[in-house]
């Protein structure tokens, strides 16, 4: 056992070999976690009469107001206006079908309990807000778990379909049931995957790798253009994902489109580790990550600054690289972009649920054992945060209406998951997420402290509106932490979807806002309230704006430097994106 190797006492390996067989069950989840907060809220409410009674009154209310509704049913003709609406979000029950009787009195029925719930689990008095929001959070995946549109009895639109079809809706679904769980027990990718080639039809703006260490390679993307900005675009994205959500099939890569632009682009391709990478820490990250490929396109466009990019984790990481770079008087960066990447983790949205010491403990004995955290624990906590769009939604349409969706890119992308190794993740959780030391001052990089508000260069922070892992007011809190030019875009979408949006897509809208470094704080709520919505995708305003901070066109450099020891080692897309 890797414990035993380390020395740790027999007790203690017991326990964490027993932790770590606990998380095949709970899906990496602790049970003491939840545990505590659901005993403080009981605790809690048991010691609260007034609040007893106010939950009563308020069950009353809504039996009173059902009956009321269901009396109308019963007595009116048409349309009956329902006693509660669902949250804009919830689409469940939009289906004209979910209006007539007996199935509108089933959602409304559902809708009230929810809201009945809700008003349990939150404001009992005593309780810390993270126990609070935690039996919040809980509570509801169980109520949407149990929700009448999940079961083909309850759900007439399944009904309906299975009378138009004789049924065959439910065969198509339970063969692509025993499809999809083969998939899953023998590591096979979803059906319709196999239609996207890594190298083909997506990764597949062409380039050549110029740089490689145990933990990137580094590809620099082939010129388009007959001339190129002199300043290179590096970009540095997420490792927990595989860096071609920034070039997906032609039409929806970000890469191929700055290329078109006129930029000289390199991407760092991350290594998916596995157990022998277990010691690699943030640090690790940042020197053979960030600042190795930042040596590399230095050599290979010489004396020119660099137009730093950074996806959601790579963007902290390279905030916080910036900020010891500045820290250390290294002034190669010429500009910062920031795609839904957050420097300040106490409003980090509903992942911060996971973030306890008792959670992270929990969490240590898994990777511990393993040596890394594995895709699929990662993958089922952030399907939690958005069970009804990513499980039961699913369930109905792939398997009880019988249509699965067809497979596009970004899902194609989103099933080549990759893993974390156990110091790295271990320290990012407890060190930005917990403890929060970046935004207050604490995080060491390179032996001494960084502080973000030594960060001089101007930002460009991209934020999303539905996003569920970096909160835009999470991210914006950015303005309230460095002491330069920032500008803030806002656009519709998710966390991934809203990066990934090109001209001519789908339908979206953005607002942006320059900051000057004297000019005085705006909330976000105010910001919003005054800044206009613009149609469309936000990649031609950010290309203007590294346009303004760009020199004049010249010839394109070389692909690669051999002279400098950086000779092109293979086509794009490498070879670290294939591990799976």
């Amino acid at each position: 056992m890797p414990g035993a190797v380390s020395g740790e006492p027999l007790a203690k390996i017991i326990d964490r070999t027993l932790h770590a067989q606990a998380a095949r069950l709970t899906g990496g989840l602790a049970p003491s976690a939840l545990w505590a907060a659901y005993l403080d809220w009981a605790a809690h409410l048991a010691l609260s009469p007034g609040q007893q009674i106010f939950l009563a009154v308020k069950a009353a209310r809504k039996l009173s107001r059902l009956a009321a509704y269901m009396n109308r049913c019963a007595l009116q003709q048409g349309d009956t206006a329902p006693c509660i609406e669902p949250l804009p979000q919830d689409r469940r029950f939009a289906a004209p079908a979910w209006q007539q009787w007996p199935f509108n009195v089933l959602s409304q029925a559902f809708l009230l309990q929810q809201q009945w719930w809700h008003n349990a689990t939150t404001g009992v008095s005593g309780m810390t807000q993270q126990h609070s929001n935690q039996v919040e959070f809980a509570s509801r995946q169980i109520l949407d778990m149990m929700a009448p549109s999940n079961f083909p009895w309850t759900n007439p639109e399944v009904l309906q379909r299975t009378m138009e079809q004789g049924g065959q809706n439910l065969i198509r679904g339970w063969q692509s049931f025993i499809d999809d769980w083969q998939r899953q027990v023998t590591g096979r990718k979803p059906a319709g995957a196999e239609d996207f080639t890594v190298g083909e039809n997506i990764a597949a703006t062409p380039g050549k790798v110029v740089y490689r260490n145990a933990l990137i390679e580094l590809i620099q993307y082939a010129p388009q253009t007959g001339e190129v900005r002199p300043e290179p675009i590096l970009i540095v994205p997420a490792w927990i994902m595989k860096y071609y959500i920034l070039d997906l099939s032609q039409q929806n890569s970000l890469i191929r489109y700055l290329v078109g632009q006129g930029y000289t682009v390199f991407c760092l391709s991350w290594k998916n580790p596995d157990a022998g990478d277990r010691d690699l820490g943030m640090e690790e990250y940042r020197t053979l990550g960030v600042m190795e490929a930042l040596d590399a396109v230095n050599a290979i466009v010489p004396r020119q600054k660099v137009h730093a990019v950074g996806y959601c984790l790579g963007g902290t990481l390279l905030l916080i690289a910036a900020a010891a770079m500045a820290r250390d008087g290294d002034d190669r960066l010429k500009t910062i972009t920031l795609l839904a990447a957050q420097a300040d983790f106490t409003e980090a949205g509903e992942l911060t649920l996971f973030i306890t010491e008792s959670q992270l403990d929990f969490l240590d004995d898994v990777m511990w054992q393993q040596g890394y955290l594995d895709s699929r624990q990662m993958a089922g906590a952030f399907q939690i945060l958005r069970s009804n769009d990513l499980v039961w939604s699913r369930l109905v349409h792939n398997y009880l209406m019988g249509e699965p969706r067809r497979m596009t890119d970004m899902m194609a992308w989103n099933a080549d998951a990759t893993r974390m190794p156990y110091r790295m993740h271990s320290e990012y959780l407890r060190r930005l997420f917990l403890h929060n030391d970046l935004a207050e001052g604490r995080f060491v990089a390179g032996g001494r402290p960084v502080a973000l508000s030594d960060i001089r260069v101007p930002v460009f922070a991209v934020a999303t509106a539905w996003d569920h892992v970096a909160p835009w007011r999470s991210v914006y809190k950015l303005h309230l932490l460095t002491d330069t030019d920032i500008t803030f875009l806002l656009t519709t979408g998710g966390h991934n979807a809203g990066i990934v949006s090109p001209p001519g897509g789908p339908v979206r809208t953005y607002q942006v806002m320059a900051k000057g470094h004297a000019d005085r704080y705006i909330d976000p709520d105010a910001w919003l309230a005054a800044v206009p919505k613009q149609d469309g995708s936000w990649w031609p305003e950010w290309q203007g704006w590294l346009h303004a901070a760009s020199g004049a066109p010249v010839t394109p450099p070389a692909m690669g430097a051999a002279a400098a020891g950086y000779a092109p080692l293979a086509d794009a897309p490498g070879s670290y994106v294939l591990v799976p």
